[in-house]
């Protein structure tokens, strides 16, 4: 609405509207704290951090005690309010800066009964807190809504959800609503598997007219790209699977803002064998490593991922040169057991001097990635920000092979990379020097 538009709207209200206006959340409300309409028995809001989850949940609280007037009943008389401790439903739920206190118009504003751990509306309506670390503090009360923040984190998940669940008994429809940053928690992924739950969805960015400006220019610049900030600021459930060589954990240990000076840098190429949207991607990944001292103190640096997917031969080509050149790379390395020699006359194509070495797997993907992620475990490995769809592939790599779709291009790519940098310079030091006399 342009300013001029908006001060007629304004200017035709009277008093009392414009003091109820703040209040009357409807109007304010961004689309993923709107709840679904339809039947559903739990609504999931998964967000990034300051994505505006909290409000959300407040005032889908609000909306279910308070009737039309402030004695009037609303549609819940008895709300429960579970987070990980305690204290989190005082400081977050209730009294925090986007809790219910602070929602609440003047005349329907609720009371804190300490002593109690309830709030308690003028027209009667109730809502308890309760700690998902005492599980048994929910068998006994009943409730006719519920509201459930951070269930992603809460140590006893499943436990404290299901007696929830058999709290949830009273009226004709109790609901619950959950707010969550996504992770990758088991009572997470059950709930959103369940059909009677619908989730909105929203990243960090959505909410950032209520946001301080430093706050996001900081988050941006230090995880945009990144495993963790995929999770943290896109609001993405990102899946671990159990088994897999590398975890989000040991990922977001190996994050780094940027590389020192690097002894040597290359790219690696796991060549995209044909063409197409639906074909599988050209793995393109840059890395370079500090290989001063002994081999064990060696430390490689993942620094790109150029992956390229849906284009033709020589397009991709084109971009491992143009990876090259931007990083300053000795050499281009690249699996040829598919393309053959015409991996090496693509890259001619694109750049006739590039010096190459062409790679043969002898081995599965797997057995390849085993050792690369051994380097990992020790620390010799570190990312630098942008490399979140690598990242996602690396946690769907186990021992018995590759859990996502497609194929693991990129991680492929990524191995040959540090087998070039560390794993075949250091066996090649370890190699007995034959003498001849």
């Amino acid at each position: 609405m342009p300013p001029w538009l908006l001060n007629c709207f304004l200017d035709e209200l009277d008093r009392k509207t414009l003091c109820a206006l703040p209040h009357l959340f409807d109007i304010w409300a961004l689309d993923h704290q709107r709840p679904p309409p339809g039947d559903w028995r739990a609504w999931v809001i998964l967000g990034g951090r300051g994505a505006g989850k909290t409000r959300a949940g407040a005032e889908w609280v609000r909306s279910l005690a308070e009737g039309a007037r402030p004695h009037d009943p609303g549609t819940a008389r008895r709300i429960a309010l579970v987070a990980e401790t305690y204290d989190q439903v005082r400081d977050v739920m209730i009294h925090g800066d986007s809790g219910i206190l602070a929602c609440a118009p003047p005349d329907r504003r609720p009371k804190w009964k300490a002593s109690e751990r309830k709030l308690i509306w003028p027209n009667g309506a109730e809502a308890q807190a309760f700690s998902a670390h005492d599980p048994e503090a929910l068998r006994g009360p009943q409730f006719d809504a519920a509201w459930a923040d951070e269930l992603a984190k809460w140590r006893k998940g499943q436990e404290s959800w299901d007696m929830l669940q058999f709290a949830l008994r009273l009226g004709q429809d109790p609901r619950v609503c959950v707010t969550t940053t996504p992770r990758n928690a088991p009572v997470l992924k059950r709930l959103l598997a369940s059909p009677s739950t619908v989730q909105t969805h929203a990243a960090t960015e959505a909410n950032r007219a209520n946001l301080a400006p430093s706050f996001l220019e900081e988050v941006r610049a230090r995880y945009a790209g990144t495993r963790l900030g995929r999770q943290e600021l896109d609001g993405v459930l990102l899946s671990d699977i159990q088994g897999a060589l590398w975890t989000t954990a040991a990922l977001v240990a190996a994050q780094v803002a940027d590389a020192p000076p690097l002894d040597r840098v290359v790219v690696a190429v796991d060549p995209a064998v044909s063409a197409g949207k639906d074909s599988d991607a050209c793995g393109i990944v840059v890395a370079g490593a500090v290989t001063r001292g002994k081999p064990q103190d060696w430390q490689a640096y993942v620094l790109a991922d150029c992956t390229v997917q849906g284009v033709g031969p020589l397009a991709w080509a084109q971009a491992v040169i143009a990876a090259r050149d931007r990083f300053g790379a000795e050499r281009v390395v690249a699996e040829v057991n598919q393309g053959g020699a015409l991996v090496e006359t693509l890259l001619r194509q694109a750049d006739p001097l590039v010096p190459f070495r062409a790679l043969y797997a002898r081995k599965g993907k797997s057995a390849r990635a085993e050792p690369v992620a051994a380097l990992y475990e020790q620390g010799r490995v570190r990312h630098l920000p942008g490399l979140g769809e690598l990242e996602d592939q690396m946690c769907q790599m186990t021992p018995q092979g590759y859990r996502g779709s497609g194929s693991p291009d990129r991680v492929d790519a990524l191995v040959w990379a540090l087998h070039e940098l560390i794993i075949q310079p250091a066996a090649n030091l370890r190699r007995p020097q034959v003498r001849v006399l």
